[in-house]
């Protein structure tokens, strides 16, 4: 599976990025550098999407961003939706 595909899974689960870091590497065997990278990469493709992600972990937990949010952000990265759905 691809590391992108597993970070916007992460993203889907409202992590953030060392969560997703952690978790990846626990579960996927995936060195943190390497989803590190990756999530870099995601974040210069969608700047917006990712600035309204993360103003969404914020000092209060709450989750700003909508699903719908998400879908857009990976369509214009991947070309489809998030994947949240599936």
């Amino acid at each position: 599976m691809q590391v992108q595909h597993l970070i916007e899974k992460c993203i889907c689960y409202n992590m953030n990025k060392e969560e997703c870091m952690e978790t990846l590497e626990k579960h996927a065997n995936i060195k943190p550098v390497i989803t590190s990278t990756v999530w870099k990469e995601l974040e210069k493709e969608n700047r917006e999407f990712f600035e309204t992600y993360k103003n969404g972990h914020g000092e209060d937990e709450q989750k700003s961003v909508s699903p719908g949010q998400e879908a857009a952000a990976g369509s214009k990265s991947s070309g489809g939706g998030s994947g949240c759905d599936d």
